[in-house]
């Protein structure tokens, strides 16, 4: 079961785990790297009643999956897992709040939205998205669901000329097929802003869309991160072939 941590070293003297969190101390820890990352580091506004913790209306329905390192006593990643049952719980996908979600309306019991990726300073080397991803992976397998859903953020430092010119780059190769489309609440200007900048995509953007996965319109704009987000969605029969071996155990 996935609650078992396969271990990897990252690393001399590391021993990674990734497992789903067991318990409220686990979940507190992972809340606190994340608003170590987005708020700290990122500069995020994030409303919260405990400081120093990112916690939101969604995080009790949650499931948390982490990265400890063990040698050290610490979590090290987290992604939050949001399931069909429990967005239905808590009245919808986190990413419903950005984006209108109507043309995936017949997919909802087979979609999974993840969110809130983030991976400690000292740990940003490969090993530990590597063991996400791999986690993730055998979630959706030991659960039977064949959509991933999410949120890829794109700084807008710079006002969203960068965003925009990502969005510019990569809209053609990668969009979704028409029939999931879908559109964001408050959109990027992308009018008024440059779309002629180069550029490569962040990481996390670009090992999704080299997996298979599919931007599915055009970005919005999160005043609360100030990013601008792109909709991605991966059918998990889409996944290339080199990630289904690596992370997923496929022989094909």
């Amino acid at each position: 079961m996935l609650q078992k941590r396969p271990q990897i070293a990252e690393r001399r003297g590391r021993s990674l785990h990734v497992g789903l969190a067991t318990c409220e101390t686990e979940i507190l820890e992972a809340q606190k790297l994340r608003y170590r990352v987005f708020a700290d580091e990122m500069g995020a506004r994030l409303p919260s009643r405990t400081p120093g913790v990112d916690r939101d209306i969604y995080d009790p329905y949650c499931e948390h999956l982490i990265v400890r390192d063990e040698a050290a006593g610490r979590i090290v990643g987290t992604y939050r897992i949001l399931s069909p049952v429990a967005a239905r719980k808590v009245g919808g996908y986190y990413s419903e709040n950005e984006f209108d979600l109507t043309r995936l309306q017949h997919l909802r019991s087979r979609i999974v939205e993840i969110g809130r990726s983030c991976i400690d300073a000292d740990y940003r080397s490969g090993a530990v998205i590597a063991l996400l991803w791999g986690g993730l992976a055998r979630y959706m397998q030991e659960n039977g669901y064949d959509y991933l859903i999410g949120c890829a953020s794109v700084s807008m430092a710079d006002g969203g000329h960068t965003a925009a010119s990502l969005y510019n780059r990569l809209k053609d190769e990668h969009a979704s097929p028409l029939e999931y489309r879908v559109f964001p609440r408050c959109p990027l200007p992308l009018e008024h802003l440059r779309s002629d900048l180069p550029g490569e995509a962040p990481p996390l953007i670009k090992g999704y869309l080299r997996a298979g996965a599919w931007i599915c319109g055009e970005p919005a704009w999160d005043p609360d991160f100030n990013t601008a987000d792109l909709p991605i969605l991966m059918p998990m029969t889409k996944v290339d072939g080199r990630y289904a071996k690596h992370f997923m155990g496929r022989k094909d």
